[in-house]
């Protein structure tokens, strides 16, 4: 109908996609602590997901696929560097990653973002978006074309464009007012920020 506006159809590959997110058994349920410091019913555990090479490079795929013409692929350390990496492969472009440093995430190890380059910053979840946030501001040297991740999870505006294959609802609480808490229902710490270093 003329004057009527519709989206294009998404990419092939699109439903595929997230159904190997939901196969995978990532979507737990219970009372999380969040890397963001907040509570939560709902865990994704992307760690299930990425175990399995086929299903990152076909989440991977879908994820280049949004993209034309990138150079680089910048991902937070720890848990989205293999996503990175297997997004970097598919979009014929180079990895790299940043890790913190003195609490600031950084470009290390002589990683590099030239003036010029396309950049495309991979996140595995994004709930407040702050790690994605301090990498897309490091990728600010290059040209600078999104922020792709598997999950959005987020409930407040982004200070980036984001594209999701995902999208979660969940509620999240500070510890404060949690009523998860208040139940007495113990808590569970599955992210890697939140593992203590063996002595």
């Amino acid at each position: 109908m003329k004057g009527r506006r519709t989206d294009p159809p998404g990419p092939p590959g699109a439903d595929e996609a997230r159904a190997a997110v939901v196969r995978s058994g990532a979507m737990l349920e219970g009372h999380f602590l969040l890397s963001s410091g907040l509570h939560s019913d709902t865990y994704v555990q992307k760690a299930r997901v990425l175990e399995d090479p086929r299903a990152t490079m076909q989440l991977a795929g879908e994820m280049a696929s949004w993209y034309r013409h990138v150079d680089v692929v910048v991902a937070p350390a720890v848990g989205a560097v293999s996503l990175g990496f297997a997004v970097a492969l598919a979009a014929g472009a180079r990895s790299i990653f940043a890790e913190r440093d003195d609490g600031r995430l950084r470009l290390r190890r002589g990683f590099r973002i030239e003036p010029g380059e396309r950049v495309l910053v991979v996140e595995d979840v994004v709930t407040t978006g702050e790690s994605a946030a301090e990498v897309w501001e490091l990728a600010a040297e290059g040209e600078r074309v999104g922020v792709a991740s598997i999950i959005d999870r987020s409930t407040a505006p982004l200070a980036f464009p984001l594209r999701s294959i995902l999208r979660v609802d969940a509620a999240v609480w500070p510890p404060e007012s949690c009523p998860l808490c208040a139940r007495g229902i113990p808590l569970d710490a599955p992210g890697s920020r939140h593992l203590r270093a063996s002595s």
